[in-house]
């Protein structure tokens, strides 16, 4: 059997990006995912299953380690530990055993926003190192325990590197992650005010290319912070007015007052109608920091840069308008 590129989640958002580039470069690529079989190598599983985990790795060379549960709330909390972390751990033992010659882990920028960071702006990249009690919430909790569970396969031999993207912006969002549903509820005029931010969006089709820079050019054991530009709030709802037509949301809400409506909200709410909440508590106090990110690393050593914002954020309501998700002004 040929080398086989085995990309978990490869049927998600930035999957489907990641599993098309592959395949443009001549790829023998598998996905191994909950979405039935798109290709004939693809397998259909849970990375909550090892045995279904390891029958994936068989003919396999490279991983792309993708899959996971990416919102930021969830009426069962353990969950994200027992998919984002246990489910990585599967992963990476599968690949260790199956000795495959590289592993890409596919992290979240949220593992580098610590709770003690303050609330206005700061700065962050992949050299901030947290503990699991640092971060805000069970999903940054569940991702920083998957990036040490492939570290300690890395010190046992597995050759990998961690990939650590921002925002993912751009078209075929099919889940809603937490990015694309809050650009479509401004959007559509669903949000009644917003609370000062800075957010940082790769295009899925640059994160796709960067993951790939990370397999060939990354050095084992390093990480890497795949992002793109840091917009702040009112940057972003005047891009939006800009493609839609639908007028910039004006009402800006003080934080203390966002957090509050997103306690509630998530924690009374949410938890009696078993509705995701509107504004996620873990999401409001990661936006009360205001943190930019910076690529330079993998600019310098992966020779990669994202491509800019505005044409993905168009791309993603175009999208989002041939669906049916985005609304007529």
């Amino acid at each position: 059997m040929s080398s086989v590129t085995l990309v978990t989640g490869g049927a998600g958002f930035v999957g489907k990006h990641l599993v098309a580039k592959l395949r443009e470069r001549g790829e023998r690529v598998r996905s191994f995912d909950l979405a039935p079989p798109a290709h004939d190598d693809d397998m259909q599983g849970s990375i909550t299953d090892p045995e279904a985990v390891a029958r994936a790795m068989d003919g396999v060379a490279s991983v792309f380690h993708l899959a996971g549960n990416a919102q930021l709330w969830a009426r069962d909390k353990t969950i994200f530990d027992r998919v984002n972390h246990l489910g990585t751990k599967h992963v990476a033992e599968a690949a260790l055993h199956a000795d495959v010659r590289r592993f890409v882990h596919c992290s979240s920028l949220t593992t580098l926003v610590a709770r003690s960071a303050p609330i206005g702006r700061s700065h962050a990249d992949e050299n901030i190192r947290l503990e699991p009690a640092d971060v805000l919430g069970p999903y940054p909790r569940s991702k920083l325990r998957a990036e040490r569970a492939v570290e300690d396969a890395i010190k046992r031999g597995l050759d990998g590197v961690i990939a650590v993207p921002t925002e993912p912006l751009g078209p075929g969002d099919d889940s809603l992650t937490p990015p694309t549903q809050m650009i479509l509820d401004f959007a559509n005029g669903k949000t009644p005010a917003y609370i000062d931010c800075v957010l940082n969006f790769v295009p899925a089709s640059s994160l796709a290319d960067g993951l790939i820079a990370a397999r060939d050019r990354g050095r084992r054991g390093n990480s890497y912070l795949l992002g793109g530009e840091n917009v702040p709030m009112f940057q972003l709802l005047t891009m939006i007015e800009q493609a839609t037509g639908r007028p910039a949301l004006k009402v800006k809400m003080p934080y203390w007052v966002a957090l509050a409506a997103g306690a509630v909200d998530t924690g009374l709410v949410a938890a009696v109608t078993g509705k995701p909440p509107k504004a996620p508590f873990t999401g409001v106090r990661l936006a009360g920091r205001q943190v930019s990110f910076s690529s330079k690393k993998a600019a310098r050593e992966l020779d990669w840069r994202a491509a800019p914002a505005a044409p993905a954020l168009q791309e993603m309501l175009d999208w989002a308008r041939e669906t049916g998700l985005l609304k007529p002004v």
